[in-house]
């Protein structure tokens, strides 16, 4: 199957944001991106490369993908491996924001990388070039016990963190008005809806709840909040 209609088939993937969604590891799907080298995990996506699209993308080593432009602005986290740009070396803990109209020509060394990336998601007025090395950042109590924060970014009501959960540590029902969105990168996190070892996405629509703990092993999530619409 060729790239193009590939991408046909993928212009609209968990595009209702009014719909729980769970992707685990043993559920990924691996497609072609434009460039070789490159693989995406589609996450969620509505539109084509300039759509909105949440995604898992591998580089193999030593690979790269052309310049671009990020038209709707471009959210990074690397899960593994180490990131490269004409502006920087970005080591697995990395957090990285590229405001609308920025550009650059992304690669990798010989160990390759594996990055979560959010594109066309940013509000226009939300203009902060952000580059945080989290393996060298502080924690800051939660509020529960058990509960560290790392924030991340901010912005009008939308709130980007680490938190990391100690083995069994439970926190209360809550609900989330503008969504909440969790990529589990070490341990195990829980819910009453079900279990979710590291790798697991979560996309929790607005307005949704759940009560959330750990067990004996604890974990690491990135979470985001704040920023699902109602609708496609």
């Amino acid at each position: 199957m060729s790239n193009e209609s590939t991408f046909a088939q993928c212009s609209k993937v968990n595009a209702d944001f009014s719909k729980r969604i769970v992707i685990s590891t043993d559920s990924y799907q691996w497609v072609e991106s434009p460039v070789k080298g490159v693989t995406r995990m589609m996450l969620d996506r509505v539109g084509m490369e300039a759509g909105r699209a949440t995604s898992l993308v591998r580089y193999e080593p030593n690979s790269s993908f052309t310049d671009h432009i990020h038209t709707g602005g471009e959210e990074i986290f690397v899960i593994e491996g180490i990131f490269v740009d004409e502006h920087g070396q970005y080591p697995a803990g990395s957090y990285i924001r590229n405001p609308i109209g920025t550009s650059h020509s992304p690669q990798v060394g010989e160990d390759g990388a594996l990055i979560f990336v959010k594109l066309h998601q940013f509000d226009p007025a939300d203009t902060s070039l952000v580059r945080i090395n989290t393996q060298t950042q502080s924690w800051h109590p939660g509020l529960v016990v058990g509960l560290t924060v790392m924030p991340l970014h901010e912005f009008q009501g939308e709130k980007t963190a680490l938190v990391k959960w100690a083995p069994n540590t439970q926190f209360k029902q809550h609900i989330h008005p503008g969504g909440e969105e969790i990529l589990v990168l070490e341990g195990t996190f829980y819910d009453e809806e079900g279990v979710y070892p590291a790798g697991t996405w979560l996309r929790n629509p607005p307005y949704s709840r759940h009560t959330p703990c750990t067990k004996k092993e604890g974990a690491l999530i990135y979470v985001k909040v704040g920023h699902l619409p109602l609708k496609s």
